[in-house]
């Protein structure tokens, strides 16, 4: 029995041979099946997809054909046509109605139909390509139809025939034209609505064309007795033509059908019966099986399907169906039906190739199959009995394995070795988590791996979470890149190594390292190029991760640390964005001071002058003046745009020089008001009119004095201010409420104050209580005795909150702010204070408030907030100062002034030392070290770059 057991087993080649040949036999057929399946589904989504786009473009015909003529529609509507009595008088405006019906192919008829039964028509004789009127004159290009009646009530038809030229060819009187407009659709949709309205698609009464008819009421017909309805006929019959030109194999039929299945247009092998006859006003039906196999399943249909496959007319068909936007009242549709041998044609010739294909690449398989399964069929026979014996990684199990066969040999060693060298790494481990060093410990890990490993070189990454990539933090002798980006925290271990392997090649194996959350933190690379291990498995993979993982334990605590540094790092981002969002040229300075306070630190550690000779900064240091540098501005976040960009004296949210400029014109037209009276009582003209040119000359030159004093500027003098205010003295009268349309915060302020009863004599500029804004609750704590105040502010606060009064602004001597605008703007920095202050931030970066807020500080203790003297701020204080005021100056974002040139700006900081605003020590290193200049190329226009003697600066 054993025996007979043994003899009906069967050797590996034979099994690789037949397993390649059955696996590719049945891969062919499925492929082949799958094939045809894809080719016949994309030529079916193909066919669908044109049915879709075809839909599109018979949308957009049906809408370019019924757009023009409503617009022309519209305008007809206001001609006098629509009032004309009589055939003559309606024969006048035929002009118009014929270039109306030249604007269009489309356009079949131009007519009105009158209350009273009369009807006016302008028909082209040639029309959708077909002459309609063979009987009428050589030449003709225009039949006029007319109706009127007669006294008893009996029409008159007669029809007029126009050549091209517009001249009468012939004139007729029918016997048999009977047409009474009042009782076509058209006529009683246009009559009842008063608006454009478009028909349904019927049959033309005279011509027997299919189309639509857009119909209007007069326009100044609303509320009237007599009403007249014009109406324009566009044909669609060229839609049989486009469709036939969109048909995609020879036997396509395409038809437009509407809810009742009555075709508008249609194309096929037979197109005589497009739905169009001249006995109805109503399409007939279609007499197509193919097409109406087509609509009867897509009626049959609960759910819309794409295609329908069937069989009519002894032919297999493939049929679907499209809505039309257009029409929507109609429910018009297009179906499409395409013969299935047509449309799969090429599927055929295609699978058909690939079958020969296939079968070619099949029976070479099979030769090489068998070839290969001969080679390695020997060897792994015996070396399967062998690794059979060892249980998948049991470390603490020999393994020993007597075989000639140098392959079966080799891997014994290696899993004695392995095991053994397993045991001596997770002891290893176990010490090297008690190290103190992480950057050591982890190049102490990675050299231990690698020598357990008996390779030489290897790496380690750490998982940067914020920028979702991989950095290299240890590196033996591998080089890989720096990063790897593609790399999620929340990816599981098969994403991180596939994003690995992408970066790195040769053999390397992988560890992924977690944290005790499971939280990915690492990763370890091992590059196997000594021994065997080139092989790499799934199994090595997994043993050398779990070996790994004691490097998780000591990149955690440095993954705390970092996220701190991030932490800090993503509120300077956050504030800087912020400040940019709100004020651009802001975030632009709180970007360029951190850079020029930077190098200026840089100089004064490496000067050996005085006071610098004994200056440094520790890393720590460097941080929280770095930190304190981009922050310095944070404060302006809450500074009102308005404030911080005002260009005039007037401007708040508005520039309100419009409202005064109104007063003006109130004035100036007064003047003229006055002069007119004055001659209409008789008085003497001539000197009305020169005491009215009088004023109102004195009227613009009072303006203009005004606007000036708006524009600000570095000083304004007493007479000038003097000027202002007797300005102001002249009255206007205001002879609507102050108090309507106020908001509630206008109102509250006014509360208290009497209305002046209109008409009012008011100053032409003045200073009101609605003006003024109290501090109330948000009263900020800089006066130095405020018991709010723990900072040491020391600084005096207006007496109101917002003083908008006009005369209060346009008499500021400096600058275009005023005392309130001017504490807002210094209010930033103390702002940056209490924000900083807020802030938990570690005992390392404790003095980021103080670096950051000392910026407008002064040498002479004039500065803010705190009034600080020269002793008590040290060199990052002085340096933060001088680095803030030379960015202020040589900025050209800013909307209120221009960017200053190198020499301009240090003359103005010069004078600075020299009054004892900035440290002179400070700016004489700012100067002579060339930090200026090496900042001007950076950051400053080539035309501020001018030359500067800096001997002028240093004595």
């Amino acid at each position: 029995m054993r025996r007979n057991r043994q003899s009906a087993q069967v050797s590996l080649a034979f099994l690789i041979a037949s397993t390649i040949t059955l696996g590719m036999l049945a891969l062919t057929i499925v492929l082949v099946g799958q094939s045809f399946r894809g080719m016949e589904s994309a030529k079916i989504t193909a066919a669908s997809a044109t049915a879709r786009q075809l839909a599109v473009s018979v949308d957009d015909r049906i809408r370019a054909i019924t757009g023009p003529p409503s617009t022309a529609l519209a305008v007809l509507s206001h001609d006098p046509l629509a009032v004309a009595d009589t055939l003559q008088q309606r024969l006048v405006r035929m002009p118009v109605v014929a270039d109306i019906l030249d604007s269009s192919d489309i356009v079949s008829a131009v007519y009105a139909g009158y209350d009273n039964g009369d009807f006016f028509l302008l028909r082209k004789i040639r029309s959708s390509g077909a002459m309609q009127f063979p009987d009428a004159p050589t030449n003709a290009q225009y039949l006029l139809q007319s109706i009127t009646r007669a006294e008893d009530g009996r029409p008159q038809p007669i029809w007029h025939f126009y050549d091209a030229s517009r001249t009468l060819l012939e004139r007729r009187t029918p016997s048999d034209y009977r047409f009474d407009p009042r009782d076509r659709g058209w006529y009683e949709l246009a009559d009842a609505s008063g608006t454009t309205e478009l028909t349904a698609p019927y049959v033309f009464f005279t011509t027997g064309e299919t189309g639509l008819t857009l119909s209007r009421r007069q326009a100044t017909a609303k509320g009237m007795d007599n009403n007249t309805v014009f109406g324009i006929d566009v044909t669609v019959t060229d839609l049989g033509t486009q469709l036939a030109e969109l048909r995609q194999t020879p036997g396509t039929r395409i038809a437009i059908v509407n809810a009742e299945g009555s075709p508008l247009a249609y194309t096929g092998p037979d197109t005589t019966n497009s739905g169009t006859t001249s006995n109805t006003t109503k399409p007939q039906g279609l007499n197509d099986g193919a097409i109406n196999a087509v609509l009867e399943r897509d009626g049959m249909q609960a759910t819309s399907k794409l295609v329908n496959r069937f069989t009519t007319e002894n032919r297999d068909w493939y049929g679907m169906t499209e809505p039309l936007e257009s029409l929507d009242q109609e429910n018009l549709k297009i179906a499409v039906a395409i013969p299935a041998d047509e449309l799969l044609a090429d599927v055929w010739a295609a699978l058909t190739r690939q079958t020969i294909l296939a079968s070619a690449i099949a029976l070479l398989l099979l030769v090489i199959g068998w070839f290969l399964g001969r080679r390695v069929g020997r060897p792994l026979e015996l070396l399967t009995r062998r690794v059979g014996a060892l249980s998948r990684f049991r470390f603490d199990t020999s393994v020993s394995v007597d075989s000639h066969i140098r392959e079966a040999r080799q891997l014994s060693v290696a899993l004695d070795d392995m095991a053994s060298t397993i045991r001596s790494f997770q002891s290893i481990a176990t010490a090297l988590n008690r190290g103190q060093d992480l950057d050591s410990l982890l190049q102490d890990i990675l050299e231990q791996i690698v020598h357990i490993l008996g390779q030489t070189r290897g790496a380690i990454y750490l998982m940067s979470r914020q920028n979702s990539e991989l950095r290299l933090s240890v590196d033996r002798d591998i080089h890989p890149p720096e990063t790897i980006t593609g790399v999620n925290a929340k990816d599981d271990d098969n994403d991180v190594i596939r994003a690995l392997r992408n970066a790195l090649s040769g053999h390397p194996v992988f560890a992924i390292l977690r944290n005790r959350r499971e939280q990915l933190i690492g990763a370890l690379v091992i590059e196997m190029e000594h021994g065997d291990h080139t092989h790499l498995s799934d199994d090595l993979i997994v043993f050398v991760n779990e070996i790994a993982g004691s490097a998780a334990v000591a990149i955690e605590t440095r993954e705390l640390i970092e996220s701190q540094q991030a932490l800090l790092e993503g509120i300077i981002r956050l504030v800087a964005n912020a400040i940019d969002a709100k004020s651009p040229y802001t975030g632009g300075h709180c970007d360029r001071v951190p850079k020029l306070a930077q190098m200026m630190v840089d100089e004064a550690i490496q000067s050996p002058a005085e006071p610098f000779a004994n200056f440094t900064m520790n890393d720590d240091e460097r941080y929280e003046f770095h930190l304190a540098a981009w922050l310095h501005d944070c404060g302006k976040i809450t500074s009102p745009e308005h404030v911080v960009d005002k260009a005039v004296k007037l401007e708040t949210i508005y520039n309100r020089i419009h409202e005064i400029r109104t007063r003006f014109e109130v004035l100036h037209r007064d003047a003229e008001i006055r002069c007119l009276k004055r001659q209409l009582a008789g008085e003497n003209s001539q000197q009305a009119e020169t005491d009215r040119d009088r004023e109102q000359e004195e009227l613009q030159e009072a303006f203009r004095a005004v606007a000036n004093a708006n524009t600000g500027g570095e000083f304004m003098s007493e007479d000038d201010i003097e000027h202002i205010r007797q300005i102001g003295q002249r009255t206007w009268v205001r002879h609507f409420s102050d108090r309507l349309g106020l908001s509630g915060d206008e109102k509250q302020v006014l509360t208290g104050t009497p209305e002046q009863t209109p008409p009012a004599t008011e100053p032409l500029l003045a200073d009101k209580p609605g003006h003024l804004r109290p501090w109330g609750e948000h009263k900020p704590p800089v006066a130095k005795d405020d018991p709010r105040n723990r900072w040491g502010f020391d600084m005096t606060l207006p007496e109101h909150a917002v003083n908008q009064g006009e005369l209060h602004n346009l008499t500021v001597a400096k600058g275009t702010l005023t005392p309130e605008e001017r504490f807002r703007i210094n209010d930033h920095i103390v702002q940056t204070i209490c924000m900083l202050d807020a802030l938990p931030l570690p005992d390392r970066l404790a003095n980021v408030p103080h670096l950051a807020g000392t910026h407008h500080e002064r040498m002479d203790g004039q500065g803010y907030p705190c009034r600080l003297k020269a002793d008590d701020m040290g060199i990052p204080e002085r340096i933060m100062a001088v680095a803030d005021i030379f960015e202020a100056l040589t900025a050209v974002d800013r909307p209120y002034k221009e960017g200053k040139t190198l020499t301009e700006s240090l003359t103005i900081m010069q004078r600075m030392v020299d009054e004892e605003h900035i440290d002179r020590a400070v700016f004489e290193l700012f100067v002579r070290s060339g930090v200026y200049r090496r900042y001007a190329e950076q950051h400053l226009r080539p035309e501020q770059i001018d030359t500067v003697n800096e001997e002028r600066f240093l004595t």
